[in-house]
C-alpha cells in the first residue's frame, strides 16, 4: 500500500497512515507538525489546516517511495536525513516550515541527475 491509497473521497484517513507507516498518532502528529492530540479528535483530523499538512507530507513521500522501494524506508528518510544545501534540515523540517516546494524541488533535481 501507498501513502495515497490512505485518502479516501478527497480526505486522507490519519488512521490508515498510521497503520501503514507503523506509528503512533502522537507521531504522527509530530512529524506533522501538529499538537499531539489532533489526530485523535474527529474534527481535527478532518480540519483544513491537518488535511493540508497530511497531503505534503504524502506528496513528498509519494515521490520517493520507489526510490528508497519502501514506505517505511522512505518515511525515515523524510523524518531524519538532512537535505544538502538546506542547512541540515530533513524535509519534514523543511516541509514544517512551509518549503514544501522547495522539498520537491530538490526531489525532482536528484531524479533528473542533478546533485543539489
Amino acid at each position: 500500500m501507498a501513502i495515497q491509497d490512505c485518502a479516501e473521497n478527497g480526505q486522507f484517513d490519519p488512521r490508515k497512515i498510521v497503520a501503514l507507516l507503523q506509528t503512533s498518532s502522537g507521531e504522527l502528529a509530530r512529524t506533522l507538525g501538529l499538537a499531539k492530540d489532533a489526530l485523535g479528535r474527529e474534527d481535527l483530523m478532518s480540519s483544513d489546516h491537518t488535511q493540508h499538512c497530511i497531503a505534503q507530507m504524502a506528496e513528498v513521500l509519494g515521490k520517493i517511495e520507489a526510490r528508497f522501494g519502501s514506505t517505511l524506508v522512505a518515511y525515515a528518510w523524510y523524518r531524519s536525513e538532512p537535505i544538502p544545501g538546506f542547512s541540515g534540515q530533513s524535509a519534514m523540517e523543511l516541509v514544517q516550515s512551509g518549503r514544501a516546494r522547495d522539498v520537491l524541488a530538490y526531489i525532482e533535481a536528484v531524479s533528473a541527475g542533478i546533485h543539489a
